[in-house]
C-alpha cells in the first residue's frame, strides 16, 4: 500500500520533470512551423524521449518541448539554423528536417 501511495504521489512530479537540456549552440537554432522557403535542406533527424513512466503518460506539451529541444540540439552538428517537424509526435518519437536559412 505504501508503494502505491508513493507512486501516486510521485507520478505528477515526475511527469513535470524535464530531462532534456539545451546543448551549446542549440539556442541559435529555431523551430519553424512549416518547411521554410529559400533555405537549403541539410538532412533529417529522428529524436525520441520517454513518453510514459511506469505505464503513466507524461504531459504531452512537455514531451513536445523535449522533442523540439533535442531537434535543436542536432542543428549545430548539421550546420542547420532552422528545424521543422516533418511528423507529429508518436510514442515519444518525432522526425525533423534540418535547414540552413541564414548566411
Amino acid at each position: 500500500m505504501r508503494q502505491l501511495l508513493l507512486l501516486l504521489f510521485l507520478t505528477p512530479v515526475l511527469g513535470a520533470c524535464t530531462w532534456v537540456h539545451m546543448a551549446p549552440g542549440a539556442s541559435a537554432v529555431r523551430i519553424a512551423p512549416s518547411a521554410p522557403t529559400g533555405c537549403q535542406k541539410l538532412g533529417e533527424v529522428e529524436v525520441s524521449v520517454k513518453h510514459s513512466i511506469a505505464f503513466i503518460e507524461r504531459n504531452q506539451l512537455r514531451v513536445q518541448d523535449e522533442l523540439e529541444t533535442l531537434a535543436r540540439n542536432e542543428g549545430p552538428g548539421l550546420g542547420a539554423d532552422t528545424m521543422h517537424a516533418m511528423t507529429e509526435p508518436l510514442n515519444g518519437t518525432q522526425r525533423f528536417a534540418a535547414w540552413r536559412c541564414g548566411g
